[in-house]
């Protein structure tokens, strides 16, 4: 099928797309690399070859779709009545709540204002059933697939909704494992008090499971550009010369206090203890229409945190290793790259250990999450901010 990539009704590239393979045979023409996704523009630039671009194209286009590893992957195929995740990508012209790209078959006439889920509603009832119920036997119908959905990524269980006519992404827990939803409420609450820019949510609950509600951070003016974007053709250096790179690329490309919110992030993750903060779960927002850099993106994805894999019933294990973009490093060590850190009033982050606790045991008839688990987390959240305490009392 000939079909043309387009950002908004801006025309990217015309291509020409296999339905039954899920990926691209061949390039024709490319329009306007400018108004591309920033890996694909960064990717032609360098080395001026359509068949290298057309891999790479087919590539990120195939990345749009829910991974291999989301959790219950298998399950949530069979209730969506088909076989493989890619399948998806051909259901809503690969449309996405994170940017505004989508594929447009050649000769129909249709513009983005037509199609775009931030305008037009979506069914998302059924899809939401498949993916967050633990019990549902819900067969989707192919109408019920021209969602949003189809282009979430990440291993959580997930789901686009609206809810009185915002667009908001529910999240649940991996596997049997309760606590990430809670620590998204965490992460919030801790940046309301403390004052960092982070994505806004909160607790529901779905059917039998608890889940995180949040809103859309991103317009129909404006796409998600990762930090894996931004460093793709960067020198790797595999130490903090990567981080100060990154920040030196937003600020020449005008955003206003980078540094101060890249490090932001790294206060909240040392004291949640995050330890998956990859490059994939943090970056800028990038005015579409302009292609204007707008501003670091609101801190987000911060469920891996307070020890999840490490618990035990019989032990409190304390892993202190948080992701420093290629590498994998101390707490301890991460926050040394705060230049600033006595900017943190971190008195008001009194009470938010009881907060998170009373936070715990209200939801604890649906996760039966014990008390001595609870009173462990509790432990470490106190644990960590104290001693983020003594950091600001030492430091010059």
């Amino acid at each position: 099928m000939k079909c043309i990539l387009m950002n908004k009704n801006t025309e990217v590239a015309v291509m020409d797309y296999n339905e039954v393979l899920h990926g691209f045979d061949r390039v024709y023409e490319i329009i306007d690399i400018d108004y591309a996704p920033l890996i694909l523009k960064n990717y032609y630039e360098e080395e001026r070859d359509e068949l290298f671009f057309l891999n790479k194209l087919d590539e990120w286009f195939r990345g749009r779709g829910i991974p291999s590893w989301r959790d219950k992957l298998d399950l949530l195929l069979h209730r969506l009545n088909i076989s493989a995740a890619g399948e998806l990508l051909d259901k809503a012209f690969g449309l996405s709540l994170s940017d505004q790209y989508w594929i447009k078959p050649y000769d129909l006439d249709i513009s983005y204002d037509e199609v775009n889920f931030f305008d037009n509603d979506f069914d998302y009832s059924e899809f939401m059933e498949a993916s967050l119920s633990l019990n549902s036997k819900t067969i989707v119908k192919e109408e019920a697939l021209k969602t949003p959905n189809n282009t979430t990524d990440g291993m959580l269980k997930k789901a686009w909704i609206i809810d009185d006519g915002v667009r908001y992404l529910l999240k649940g827990g991996y596997k049997n494992e309760v606590l990430q939803p809670f620590n998204e409420a965490l992460a919030s609450e801790i940046s309301r008090r403390l004052g960092f820019e982070c994505v806004p949510y909160t607790l529901d609950t779905y059917k039998d499971t608890v889940v995180s509600k949040c809103p859309c951070f991103i317009n129909k003016d404006t796409e998600l550009i990762t930090a894996y974007q931004i460093r793709n053709n960067m020198k790797r250096n595999d130490n903090e010369e990567d981080y100060e790179d990154y920040v030196k690329a937003l600020e020449e490309h005008g955003i206003v206090n980078a540094r101060e919110k890249v490090e932001n992030m790294f206060i909240l993750d040392f004291i949640i203890m995050n330890e998956d903060r990859h490059l994939n779960n943090f970056g800028i927002i990038r005015d579409v229409n302009s292609l204007k850099w707008v501003d670091v993106c609101p801190i987000f994805d911060n469920g891996m945190a307070l020890n999840i894999p490490y618990y035990d019933e019989d032990e409190m294990i304390i892993s202190g290793n948080g992701r420093f973009f290629y590498e994998v490093k101390p707490f301890d060590e991460i926050i040394k790259v705060v230049k600033d850190i006595k900017r943190i009033d971190i008195s008001k982050l009194d009470g938010v250990v009881e907060w998170f606790e009373e936070l715990l045991h209200k939801y604890q008839h649906i996760t039966n999450m014990s008390n001595t688990r609870i009173n462990r987390i509790c432990i470490i959240l106190n644990k960590q901010i104290n001693k983020l305490k003594d950091i600001i009392k030492n430091s010059q």
